[in-house]
């Protein structure tokens, strides 16, 4: 079987700095760095990275950044087939830039990411018969996510949604077409309009995303961990303690870890430890795709901390 990511792709244009300027301020950087990004594709690696047969629907420009992109991906064993190169408009751009503690600040420019309309879903279908879950974020129009997990829902294909960037309005149609979804903090607070910032806050937060319609919520707490919520009951899984250089692609690489176990058959605790520990890892380098680990990587990492 495979996964199937639905989504974004985006050259990064990444700078290091001590702290993060403030508003009018100018300040001096450390690094510069160019590598593959957009969180369609960092799923799309972070999968592929982990061994599962990985597949992308998408679209880049037709410049230099798209091929860039292309060739990135065939070399992390994605599956390009589905990626269309889009005559009329100019590739997704990232501009980051990353602290001395990891944290970051981000401006994307979505480029051909929202030329994707649906002509790409019908794509997609065809794609879908091999597919154990269906990947999607909110780089790429929200109503063309929507038709996409409507078709994996119909084709009894998971649909495993990442609701970032959180649109203006978020559909109240959405939540049923949605299996799992995983917000982190600050859009499990966009959604619900209360504060999630704890355990406990991400345990009510999960639950009433269940009540919406999802059939399971996960939502990420950052180095605190990750609350689950089904119909059935609600569980926790703490974050793995490491050194945290660049969170830039950790919620990516997460929801990659988490479909990779899924698509090999393991229960949902396994599969979010999963994400929890491919999160963790992608935390510890700089870059988006270029944090994935590697599946021996990985399984080193699991075995020490069990």
């Amino acid at each position: 079987m495979s996964i199937i990511i639905f989504g974004s792709i985006n050259i990064d244009l990444v700078t290091t700095t001590l702290r993060l300027p403030m508003a009018g301020e100018t300040i001096n950087g450390n690094n510069f760095l160019t590598a593959g990004g957009g969180k369609g594709a960092n799923q799309a690696v972070a999968g592929a990275r982990l061994g599962i047969p990985t597949k992308i629907v998408g679209r880049v420009g037709n410049d230099s950044f798209g091929q860039q992109l292309l060739v990135s991906l065939q070399t992390a064993n994605v599956d390009t087939v589905g990626v269309v190169v889009d005559e009329n408009i100019h590739t997704g751009v990232a501009v980051i830039t990353v602290d001395a503690l990891g944290e970051n600040s981000i401006i994307v420019i979505p480029g051909a990411n929202h030329s994707i309309n649906n002509t790409d879903v019908e794509r997609l279908r065809n794609l879908l018969p091999d597919a154990t879950a269906l990947l999607l974020q909110l780089e790429i129009p929200v109503e063309v996510a929507m038709s996409a997990a409507k078709v994996a829902q119909e084709m009894g294909v998971k649909v495993i949604l990442d609701p970032a960037p959180m649109p203006t309005n978020f559909p109240n149609d959405f939540y049923d077409l949605i299996d799992i979804i995983t917000p982190n903090e600050i859009e499990a607070t966009q959604l619900l309009g209360f504060a999630v910032n704890n355990q406990e806050t991400a345990t009510q937060a999960a639950i009433e995303l269940c009540q919406r319609g999802v059939k399971y919520a996960v939502v990420k707490i950052g180095d605190q961990g990750v609350v689950c919520a089904t119909s059935e009951e609600t569980f926790f899984q703490p974050a793995f303690a490491v050194e945290a250089i660049d969170t830039v692609a950790a919620g990516d690489a997460f929801n990659g870890g988490l479909a990779a176990a899924l698509d090999t058959g393991l229960s949902l605790k396994d599969a979010i430890k999963w994400g929890a520990a491919a999160g963790a890892l992608c935390a510890t380098k700089s870059g988006a795709q270029p944090a994935m680990p590697d599946r021996k990587t990985f399984d080193n990492f699991l075995l020490r901390r069990y």
